[in-house]
């Protein structure tokens, strides 16, 4: 009996312990997979994995620490949205507009990019394994890839 409690205990202290995670807004969400108009909007540590969000208006949004695993962002415009520690892990950004965004310590592994525009963005500390990015500035070491060169 003492030792089931002791057990019981043991595996709760780290949940009690645990800090909650702090996600964006509910509504925010619901608004952008109805509508695909989210300006503005609070999407911080959401969920958004598999979305379609082809030609999703998330200007200024902020999507930091947002999981955005194999989502479909094609056309979407993301100019100054704040994506600092997102997961686009496989997403699609083809023809995406990521201007004066915050690409910082973003997970592009397997990403396809293609003609995206990413003029002023801030993109240190980039995870682009085995991307294909296609022109697109967004190279290794600084210098942006050639026209229909893809970068590993």
């Amino acid at each position: 009996m003492k030792r089931n409690l002791l057990n019981a205990i043991l595996l709760a202290t780290p949940l009690m312990l645990a800090t909650p995670v702090i996600a964006g807004n509910p509504t925010h969400v619901q608004q952008l997979l109805e509508t695909g108009q989210c300006q503005g909007c609070d999407l911080s540590n959401e969920d958004l994995r598999y979305a379609h969000l082809i030609g999703s208006d998330l200007r200024d949004a902020n999507l930091q620490g947002a999981i955005l695993i194999e989502a479909n962002l094609e056309g979407a415009d993301l100019t100054g949205a704040n994506l600092k520690g997102a997961n686009l892990y496989g997403a699609m950004l083809t023809n995406a507009t990521l201007n004066d965004s915050n690409l910082d310590n973003v997970n592009l592994a397997n990403a396809i990019i293609y003609d995206a525009d990413v003029t002023g963005a801030s993109m240190n500390n980039l995870n682009i394994r085995n991307a294909q990015i296609f022109n697109t500035g967004i190279g290794v070491g600084g210098e942006a890839p050639k026209i229909s060169e893809k970068v590993l």
